[in-house]
């Protein structure tokens, strides 16, 4: 048991609760250091019974995770092919782990909303309030973490305990830029600077994933990038891929 424990400890920086080993033993150490091969698993699912899938790059016996959420909202899903991979290899200098899409029935039906007409992005214990109605566009669920969806997403989060977590979004602009707020504000400035985007002060909206980790893990990072609608350029996905790089070795290393 105690040598299970140790590798895990290295698998999750030494910080994750142990009742997650199990939770994340798809990606624990290669018997060969550096073996930097993708690892992939189905962690859960939607409302409607599909899957939901979170990768992992680099190498898994670093510590200070970088955690990436490609696509939050449906109709927002412009970020969920982008992968942090230099030369189409992943990095030995970090650890970064990425959920392509959590809202898998929104973009089936090409809705902001999951498949039970909830906002998950307004799902969170965080200055949560009831309002409105199921199927309005930032309906927040009947209570905190109703969806499960939004309970997967923290379960991520509480497993891993990320230096920093990444919200892909789409925004109706034309520019792209990285929004952040409280304790988050140092590592979102730092990757504006890595992906080359303005970077703007924002208070977080009630019931967001971003102002529930921000309070829940006030000594981590939770930001947001709002990119603009649709297909993304190549040259901005480019960008992005290398910036998500970079942001995971900084997390390593900050």
């Amino acid at each position: 048991m105690a040598t299970l424990l140790a590798a895990f400890a290295l698998l999750a920086g030494a910080h994750a609760p142990q009742e997650h080993a199990g939770f994340l033993a798809f990606a624990q150490p290669s018997r060969r250091p550096g073996n930097l091969l993708a690892r992939a698993r189905r962690v859960g699912h939607s409302a409607q019974g599909r899957p939901i899938v979170l990768r992992q790059y680099g190498d898994p016996t670093r510590s200070g995770e970088l955690l990436v959420f490609g696509c939050v909202h449906g109709d927002e899903c412009g970020a969920r092919g982008i992968m942090p991979l230099t030369g189409g290899c992943p990095d030995p200098s970090a650890d970064v782990f990425v959920v392509p899409n959590l809202d898998p029935d929104g973009a089936a039906a090409g809705s902001r909303l999951n498949g039970r007409g909830v906002d998950l992005n307004r799902n969170f214990p965080a200055g949560w309030r009831p309002q409105g109605e199921r199927g309005d566009p930032e309906y927040p669920g009947p209570r905190p973490f109703s969806e499960p969806e939004s309970r997967l997403a923290a379960r991520i989060v509480r497993a891993l305990r990320p230096e920093a977590t990444i919200w892909f979004h789409q925004y109706r602009g034309v520019r792209p830029f990285v929004r952040g707020w409280g304790p988050s504000i140092p590592a979102a400035r730092r990757f504006a600077q890595l992906a080359e985007m303005p970077f703007l002060l924002m208070r977080w909206p009630a019931g967001t994933a971003p102002n529930w980790q921000n309070h829940r893990f006030p000594e981590a990072s939770s930001f947001v990038v709002e990119l603009p609608r649709g297909a993304l350029a190549p040259a901005l996905k480019s960008r992005l891929s290398e910036a998500l790089v970079r942001m995971g070795r900084w997390v390593r290393e900050d």
